[in-house]
């Protein structure tokens, strides 16, 4: 019965070392940005060790645009507490309303018609 969740989880595992790798540096503007580069590219590696097995096993699941969707939705949330608690931005209404259009649009995408 795990099955069908071990793509979300690997997938929650995956962007919050995507998040990690793409704006974690953000805390870190003196450093050079060839050292940046190195550390975001070795944390995307790790992003892409649990990113590529949950779409294979995934796919096994939900349909790809289910499973893109699926992480565009998980890169939401992740990116929304990292922001708040990595980066110390405030999170504003219109921000929560963008939000709820998309999960409009995960309503369409998995509705069967």
């Amino acid at each position: 019965m795990i099955r069908p969740f071990l793509p979300i989880i690997l997938l929650i595992i995956s962007n919050i070392f995507m998040t990690f790798a793409w704006y974690g540096h953000l805390k870190y503007k003196s450093s050079a940005l060839w050292l940046v580069i190195i550390v975001s590219w070795s944390i995307a590696f790790l992003e892409y060790c649990f990113q590529v097995p949950a779409n294979r096993i995934g796919h096994e699941y939900f349909s790809a645009a289910q499973l893109k969707t699926i992480q565009e939705v998980i890169t939401l949330i992740v990116f929304s507490i990292f922001s708040i608690l990595y980066l110390k931005e405030e999170f504003k209404w219109n921000y929560l309303v963008g939000f709820a259009l998309i999960i409009l649009a995960v309503f369409f995408i998995f509705k069967k018609w």
